[in-house]
């Protein structure tokens, strides 16, 4: 007999023996399951077995048998040569999904990751760092939102931005276009891509990024006041704005971006994308949806909080503004740029009146006075002629 069988059947014996001894009274029920080493509702399994069975219903049967192999060897085999030789930078994850849609290959998410592992495909996951208490989702979409952005080489050797704008009631992703560099002008347009199609909505989740807030002095908290382009709109559209101390204090967004790493640059090198217009185009048909479709949750409740937008000229809202007194001759300016304007229908001019000039979003400029616009120009000065109202 094997020593693994004698180890075996020595522990049978034993068990027998602890539950006759608390079957007789001898000693009770929990003083049985600690002497077996095992819980208070196993110990009532073991007692049943014993009762119908004897001491036969205490014996491990596996003990000594060949256990049957569960996946076909082949099916290991060409499992581990798709993931070498063309998923090697996906996660698990991803590969499983790819694996499972695209090749039919009929195997669950853990053994897969466990046969990968064995096989030293990819590295056991580190252990967790300190408990964290979770915060809880706000209960319907259109409370909360998350911006943030990430520098990536998303296409290799190609680095851009990725600004994701997400709901945090059920993790959707609104909005998510590429950019040169994050800051003012990518922040207001994803803002307006939100409010054009979804609604004002409560609150609004970001870093303390400089084209969020303000910081006086290194190492504390946001200035009391704020009066940047982005907590403009905000305030005038009545969203509280919350600014994070920590990213982990942003693990939503923090996470659904280690997903997206994991993800887009292995999709967008599958797809044989090698510039960002073509990789907005997939971002914004395939992957936007795919992720929605895979890692959105059902919120706790099924109304919405977002509210549409009317009698609001978004355009001049979401835009980076500059107080200018109009000169005398009528013009404004802006830079190297003479901005001239002309009589209009409520005024014949507007000498020492105080104005707003507008970077609009789409590289044109705008200016206002008194809220409403009273004349457009291009990017270089060019005079763009309004229509006029119906």
């Amino acid at each position: 007999m094997r020593k693994s069988q004698v180890a075996t059947e020595a522990k049978t014996v034993t068990r027998a023996e602890v539950i006759r001894k608390a079957i007789e009274g001898r000693i009770t029920w929990v003083q049985a399951a600690s002497i077996c080493r095992v819980t208070a509702r196993h110990m009532q399994r073991l007692r049943e077995r014993y009762e119908e069975f004897k001491i036969e219903g205490l014996r491990d049967r596996r003990t000594g048998k060949r256990q049957p192999a569960r996946l076909d060897p082949k099916v290991v085999e060409e499992l581990c040569r798709l993931k070498r030789e063309k998923y090697a930078d996906f996660s698990v994850r991803h590969f499983h999904e790819f694996a499972t849609e695209k090749h039919k290959i009929k195997v669950s998410y853990t053994w897969t990751l466990t046969v990968l592992q064995a096989r030293g495909l990819v590295p056991k996951a580190p252990s967790r760092g300190k408990y964290r208490r979770r915060r809880e989702r706000r209960p319907m979409v259109g409370i909360l939102i998350h911006q943030d952005g990430s520098t990536h080489e998303w296409i290799k050797g190609k680095t851009r931005d990725l600004i994701v704008t997400m709901d945090d009631a059920d993790g959707r992703i609104l909005d998510a276009r590429f950019v040169a560099e994050e800051g003012t002008v990518s922040s207001l347009t994803a803002i307006a891509a939100v409010l054009r199609k979804h609604g004002r909505f409560c609150e609004f989740y970001t870093d303390r990024g400089s084209h969020y807030c303000r910081t006086s002095k290194a190492g504390e908290g946001p200035d009391e006041v704020q009066n940047g382009q982005v907590t403009r709109v905000l305030k005038t559209l009545g969203i509280r704005q919350i600014l994070a101390r920590s990213p982990e204090a942003r693990g939503r967004s923090e996470r659904a971006f280690g997903t997206i790493q994991g993800r887009l640059p292995q999709e967008l090198a599958l797809e044989g994308i090698t510039d960002y217009e073509a990789a907005q185009a997939y971002l914004q048909k395939v992957f936007v949806p795919s992720f929605n479709r895979r890692f959105t949750v059902k919120p706790e409740q099924a109304e919405s909080a977002f509210i549409p937008l009317a009698g609001v000229d978004l355009d001049l809202l979401l835009s980076v503004q500059h107080d200018r007194i109009v000169q005398k001759d009528n013009t404004v300016t802006f830079g190297k740029l003479h901005l001239q304007l002309v009589p209009g229908q409520d005024r014949l001019q507007y000498a020492r009146c105080p104005v707003l000039v507008h970077e609009m979003l789409n590289g044109n400029l705008a200016i206002s006075f008194q809220g409403k616009r009273i004349a457009m120009f291009d990017s270089q000065g060019e005079r763009i002629r309004q229509r006029s109202a119906a």
